[in-house]
């Protein structure tokens, strides 16, 4: 029994061994030892025996829980089948979540790049918002959303230099210049046609007009018929031609 203590205490002596578990004890044991030559404390040894088996035992149940987790994130990550009888050591647990650890951070650097169904959603939701029927259908589509897309930017770009508006007016904006612009130039047409015809009265304009309509079919049909009397082509060449008649 001496030298199993002997070598134990040893054991706990060494550099290697846990500064915890030595520890003097005070006792008949300790006195034992103290008159047969040796100085030993270790009567608290058993119950950390004990933890360690309990620990060891613990130390079986993670593993097994971290394979099964290993099996759920990496199912083709291989890990040894450990036998029931070999003991588990920190180092295959450490194996074990290495590898989960290993796999998460490759999720989160590839986690930019879209998944299948991602790119299926994104996919059949261009389909509805553009009516397209096939899957054939969307890259023509796309060139064309692409085509109208380029077009319609150089249209309001030429618009907001030729209305002198700033490049971030709304489309709003422009539509709403664009009208005021036209109601303009309707005011100035409008203005235009009534000097033209000598009178502000939209009711003088519609005489005129049926006026013109009355005298301007007879007056064609006499030039024609003066054209062709005269054999010539041009008005500008009928009063000369008829004065040299005379």
């Amino acid at each position: 029994l001496l030298k199993v203590l002997s070598r134990i205490d040893s054991i706990l002596r060494s550099p290697r061994a846990p500064p915890l578990i030595y520890r003097r004890s005070k006792g008949p044991l300790q006195n034992y030892m103290k008159e047969n030559g040796q100085e030993c404390g270790f009567e608290h040894l058993p119950p950390t025996i004990e933890m360690w088996a309990d620990q060891l035992m613990a130390l079986k149940d993670l593993h097994r829980s971290l394979r099964k987790l290993c099996l759920e994130l990496v199912p083709w990550h291989t890990v040894d089948p450990q036998d029931n009888g070999e003991s588990i050591r920190v180092e295959d647990l450490q194996f074990i979540v290495d590898a989960i650890l290993e796999e998460i951070e490759n999720k989160e650097k590839n986690s930019q790049s879209a998944s299948l169904p991602t790119l299926f959603a994104i996919v059949s939701h261009f389909q509805k918002l553009f009516d397209v029927n096939s899957l054939n259908g969307v890259y023509p589509r796309m060139n064309e959303v692409y085509t109208k897309l380029g077009e319609m930017t150089n249209a309001m770009r030429n618009l907001h230099e030729l209305l002198e508006l700033d490049s971030s007016a709304p489309p709003t904006v422009v539509v709403d210049t664009v009208g005021k612009l036209c109601d303009i130039i309707n005011d100035n047409m409008t203005e235009q046609v009534q000097q033209l015809l000598g009178t502000q009265d939209i009711h003088s304009i519609i005489n005129k007009l049926e006026e013109h309509e009355c005298f301007f079919p007879p007056f064609q049909s006499l030039i024609q018929d003066l054209l062709c009397l005269l054999e010539i082509n041009n008005l500008d060449d009928i009063v000369p031609t008829v004065r040299n008649l005379k």
